[in-house]
């Protein structure tokens, strides 16, 4: 049988109403829409000794890290989205997602200064537990235990957390003594110039529907800045900050693969439970929410609203949170640029195994993610979190027992620099808030039980670091 006809009746073609050409092209499109996190995920994990948190490793300059990192990024979203195509037949793309892999850097390892090494341990004990729980379908329990104005909100918080962050690596955004932040330099610091028309560069592109349009974007910015330097236009420790430094590309991760081992034996109970949660709790609503609306603009869909067979794309996240944890990588999720292949007519597991191919591609570019300055890199978080604010539509702001929580989520999540602070904000505030209204059945036990535990941590953590 050609391989045409294989693929045609591997992938049902024909019940899908779709066509190889379209699929290839649909894969095509995803990737090229997704493809910046080989470059930001190495840029936002790998940490720079004195500037920035992350992973860093003895032996080994920043550049080299990032390189290992890109390798690991590549084969995670490899795995992960090769699984989505062969087992769930399914054409999303999946990868390390942007917001766990800055919680993982500037929260985890930063602020609660844990090891790298025991935060991506943490990574694998959520992959696994995810895994755990969607093989005995336990999906609907876990949704239920969690209130549904944080899971609406939880989004937007991560957009505000992301854009802060690029907003401070582009140095538009500076520390201030009485204000706590405030506009950095953007007239007179090259870096800040540089990474303003970058910034509006790539929010033309991608207000266009430009394919790509984000990594053009990061390319035109490094090139930019590139071209600054080297003409001379500045100088001095201006210049060097323009471009990237240290040590070039590696392929070799043995460094990186296999040290949540060690992390697994460094490991103090209530913080390392607090990270897994936090991973999981927004792995798995993330990429729930990101099924069911990527599958709304597919029509796959049934009549009560359901994606059938959901448990399939979840297990690909489980197994590829799982994988990439293992290799080095923060946790993966299902991408919701995978809508721009939706809606190239995409429809089946050969977009996903497209997708996937084509990363497998991209490591021959694994030099690349070495050579592009933060700054550049950091134009990614800015675009995603600018357009993860559209999530605020789905909270019903006019039931004050949905805003208190959503607004705590949203507003703690920056203002904390953390995650997992504003999602507690709001599983603490939930139950609260629905007591004092009188709306007693609205409120499971799960929810006392989860702000009782927050509570309890958030005491035991804060006398500490008193």
């Amino acid at each position: 049988m050609p391989l045409r006809e294989s693929l045609a009746s591997y992938f049902g073609f024909e019940e899908h109403g779709t066509d190889l050409r379209t699929e290839v092209l649909a894969g095509v499109t995803t990737f090229l829409t997704m493809s910046y996190i080989v470059v930001v995920n190495p840029s936002i994990l790998a940490g720079i000794p004195g500037e920035k948190p992350g992973i860093v490793v003895s032996g080994y300059g920043p550049g080299e890290v990032q390189s290992m990192l890109a390798v690991v990024t590549i084969v995670a979203a490899a795995t992960a989205t090769l699984i989505m195509a062969l087992y769930a037949n399914r054409p999303f793309g999946q990868a390390p997602g942007l917001g766990l892999n800055a919680f993982f850097a500037f929260t985890v390892v930063g602020a609660l200064g844990i090891p790298w090494q025991t935060a991506l341990a943490a990574v694998v004990v959520e992959g696994v537990v995810f895994i755990v729980l969607t093989a005995v379908g336990a999906r609907e329990y876990v949704i239920r235990a969690f209130p549904e104005p944080v899971k609406f909100a939880v989004g937007t918080g991560i957009g505000l957390f992301l854009t802060i962050i690029g907003l401070q690596a582009m140095n538009i955004v500076t520390a201030d003594p009485a204000t706590l932040v405030t506009l950095g330099p953007v007239a007179s610091d090259p870096v800040a110039i540089v990474s303003v028309v970058g910034l509006f560069l790539t929010l033309a592109l991608y207000a266009r529907g430009l394919r790509g349009s984000i990594v053009l974007g990061i390319l035109a910015t490094a090139a930019l800045g590139w071209g600054v330097a080297t003409a001379g236009l500045v100088g001095g420790d201006a210049a060097g900050r323009l471009v990237a430094g240290g040590a070039g590309a590696t392929y070799d991760i043995t460094p990186l693969a296999g040290a949540f081992v060690v992390g697994l034996a460094d490991i103090e109970a209530f913080t390392f439970a607090l990270v897994v949660f936090t991973f999981f709790f927004v792995d798995f609503f993330d990429t729930a929410g990101t099924l069911t609306g990527v599958s709304q603009i597919a029509g796959f869909l049934d009549e009560n609203g359901n994606l059938p067979d959901i448990d399939r794309p979840l297990m690909a996240d489980a197994v590829g949170t799982t994988v990439g944890g293992m290799l080095g990588t923060s946790t993966v999720t299902t991408y919701i640029e995978s809508a721009s292949g939706v809606e190239e007519g995409g429809r089946t597991g050969m977009t996903a195994l497209v997708v996937a191919l084509l990363f497998l591609a991209s490591l021959a570019a694994v030099p690349l993610a070495a050579a592009i300055p933060l700054y550049a890199s950091h134009i990614a978080l800015v675009v995603i979190g600018v357009v993860m604010l559209s999530n605020v539509v789905d909270i019903a702001w006019d039931d004050l027992s949905y805003a208190i929580p959503a607004g705590m989520t949203i507003l703690v999540m920056p203002f904390t620099y953390s995650i997992a602070t504003g999602i507690a904000a709001g599983i603490v505030t939930f139950p609260i808030v629905k007591a004092a209204r009188g709306e007693w059945s609205d409120i499971r036990l799960g929810h006392w039980t989860l702000a009782a535990a927050f509570v309890l941590y958030y005491v035991v953590r804060t006398r500490t670091l008193a």
